[in-house]
């Protein structure tokens, strides 16, 4: 298996890992299978994606050209993980999963 998740741990938490690329929703999986590791590195990518979606809409205030073109390339990034996590695999996100490892629950 890939990274060391489990087959048990992929078949328990694949409906997770995908709701993790859905906005706000990432908090679920963080909360509920927090304890299955692929489920938390999807997780982890997908809080970080929230919080650049976030990010993209505070810098909208000041920049307005800088929402659609920012958030049609998280929007990307969403769907890749999703895709990734519904093949039962773990994707690294350019930018984001360096970012997502540093993140301690």
């Amino acid at each position: 298996m890939p990274q060391g998740f489990t087959s048990d741990d992929i078949i328990d938490g694949k409906m997770y890992a995908v709701l993790a690329y859905i906005s706000i929703l990432c908090i679920i999986p963080l909360i509920i299978k927090k304890h299955n590791p692929f489920v938390l590195g999807h997780g982890r990518q997908g809080l970080v994606l929230f919080m650049a979606e976030v990010g993209a809409l505070i810098a909208s205030i000041v920049f307005p050209w800088v929402l659609a073109p920012g958030m049609f390339i998280l929007l990307i990034f969403s769907f890749w993980g999703m895709v990734a996590a519904v093949q039962g695999t773990m994707v690294e996100l350019p930018f984001i999963a360096g970012i997502a490892r540093k993140i301690v629950l």
